[in-house]
């Protein structure tokens, strides 16, 4: 892997469970209003406008933290929205924002910037197996089609040789529900 590619995926392991928690609202309630609970909403910002990207101005974070141009103008359109949530929050606390009569355009903005970086980085990872005569997580060859046995925690879902590295990947920060609700629906569309 590339020093390039080490940059983008040290800097995406936290944008894209950022973005996720954005289109989750039954977690947001779940973890957000929790005052025991040590993530909140500030985190968020914090990930997407100051430490791991911009979502004001996110065209210089172009090949740093978003791969394509199309993550690019959905990371401003989600940096407008939760702006605008930001005006609609006098006191600026995570109750106020999910109240706030922005807050359904912020989830759905996310859930599209989510579906778009999370199939970007499984072409990624696609193209970086690519040139493996073996298949880790499977154990098969490449394109045998052998399916991967039932992965936990999604009994339901089963993966086709091409699809089996993403269940690494949906084991990320924990947020495994979150993913299998955004991708069950695309990956079934393949069998």
């Amino acid at each position: 892997m590339s020093a390039d590619a080490h940059v983008i995926a040290n800097y995406r392991v936290h944008v894209v469970p950022a973005v996720l928690a954005l289109a989750n609202p039954p977690w947001q309630r779940d973890v957000w209003l929790d005052p025991s609970v040590f993530e909140n909403l500030d985190h968020v910002f914090h990930t997407l406008f100051d430490d791991f990207c911009d979502a004001d101005e996110p065209e210089r974070y172009l090949g740093v933290s978003l791969r394509s141009e199309e993550e690019v103008a959905l990371m401003r359109e989600l940096g407008a929205a939760l702006n605008a949530a930001a005006a609609e929050a006098p006191n600026d606390t995570d109750a106020e924002y999910l109240r706030a009569p922005s807050w359904p355009t912020v989830v759905a903005v996310a859930g599209r910037l989510a579906q778009v970086m999370v199939a970007n980085d499984l072409r990624e990872l696609v193209a970086l197996r690519s040139n493996d005569d073996t298949c880790s997580p499977c154990g098969g060859p490449p394109g045998s089609g052998r399916r991967v046995p039932r992965a936990r925690p999604f009994p339901s879902a089963r993966y086709r040789h091409r699809r089996c590295h993403l269940v690494p990947l949906l084991a990320v920060e924990g947020r495994e529900r979150e993913l299998e609700a955004l991708f069950v629906a695309r990956v079934g569309q393949d069998h």
